[in-house]
């Protein structure tokens, strides 16, 4: 294991807000060389990249917040060529008893990344397909949450509705439900508590629809992007767009991760052992992006249910005394390592 600290001469640290960042530059021994506060804007961002090129020639970036507040100046710092690694912010302690400054933690920043192995290091994830699809997931994921809310909320106002309009609703399926609520008429009811409740239900329903109608066209988008970045993620069996969204925006480039070790570990999927005396075995992974996790588990639970040789692979793991929840982390675990070695090596265009 090589250290960066043995790599470079200098780490600028930088601690993000919103409408500053603070930047240390510390050398390879710790020591700290200046400190300054910028503004998050074009001028603060042109006066980073004036700091860097007055330095010493090995330089690296040691960023917090690249995919939030330090976005803007990650982009002109990588315009500019400079080399940026991706921080974690420091864990808040519950005594609160360590000192805490903006200054402080863009020094600790840049202190982590000298003590830590340079191959390990990530690189943002920021890039122009991926900054288009993390907004859309995003933007779609909100949708479908208030899709999700607005139609419990429909569920539980029919069932308190008066007779005369819940008697409507009884047999139907949700999507007829929302239909039905959509085309009530509250003028059609004398009874003032009927009018109100079929006003309220054609609300709701409406709402439902048009989020509906925005989760449609999200995904669309969204599939005509992963079609022209990495068309090849959609050949394989469980993963559709929205999933190759999320397992593009997680892994955003080839030098992100060092190894797919490394990819496993942030998608929660890398086996952690929980073996004690004569006991050998390991549980799931709870940390990682949840998010990328969850997708991951999507493609395990349709593999298991329409692929014949994860299928053959379940049932021989069972014959050997395994649980499903075991069989279902190994599955997730070789399943991200699949994904991760096809994310490496693009497929090599055809020329007709």
């Amino acid at each position: 294991m090589t250290i960066m600290s043995e790599h470079v001469d200098v780490v600028y640290g930088v601690d993000s807000h919103r409408d500053t960042c603070h930047i240390a530059v510390v050398n390879a021994t710790g020591g700290v060389v200046e400190d300054l506060e910028i503004t998050a804007d074009a001028a603060g961002y042109d006066r980073a990249v004036e700091l860097a090129e007055a330095g010493p020639q090995q330089r690296v970036w040691a960023v917090e917040g690249c995919g939030s507040y330090a976005a803007g100046l990650v982009r002109v710092l990588q315009a500019a060529g400079e080399r940026i690694v991706e921080v974690e912010r420091p864990k808040r302690h519950r005594d609160n008893t360590p000192a805490k400054s903006d200054r402080l933690d863009a020094i600790r920043a840049a202190r982590e990344v000298l003590s830590r192995d340079h191959t390990e290091l990530a690189s943002p994830r920021l890039s122009p397909d991926h900054d288009r699809l993390s907004v859309l997931v995003m933007a779609r994921r909100a949708a479908v949450d208030a899709a999700g809310d607005a139609t419990r909320q429909l569920h539980a106002a029919i069932l308190v509705a008066p007779d005369e309009l819940r008697d409507r609703f009884r047999a139907l399926s949700t999507s007829r439900k929302v239909r039905l609520a959509a085309n009530l008429r509250p003028d059609n009811y004398r009874d003032p508590v009927c009018a109100d409740t079929a006003r309220a239900l054609r609300s709701i329903a409406h709402r439902i629809q048009t989020n509906q109608h925005e989760t449609n066209e999200l995904t669309t988008h969204i599939r005509t992007i992963v079609k022209q970045w990495r068309p090849d993620l959609l050949d394989k069996r469980g993963v559709g767009p929205i999933v190759a969204a999320v397992v593009l925006c997680a892994w955003a480039h080839p030098n992100r991760f060092r190894s797919d070790a490394a990819f496993k570990m942030f998608a929660g999927t890398a086996p952690i052992t929980a073996s004690s005396g004569l006991t050998h075995r390991h549980r799931l992974n709870p940390a990682g992006d949840r998010q990328l996790n969850r997708h991951i588990d999507t493609i395990v639970l349709c593999r298991l249910r329409t692929d014949p040789a994860t299928r053959a692979y379940r049932n021989r793991k069972r014959a050997e005394g395994k649980t499903d929840r075991e069989i279902r982390r190994c599955l997730r675990s070789y399943i991200t390592r699949q994904l991760f070695r096809q994310l490496q090596h693009p497929p090599t265009p055809t020329t007709g």
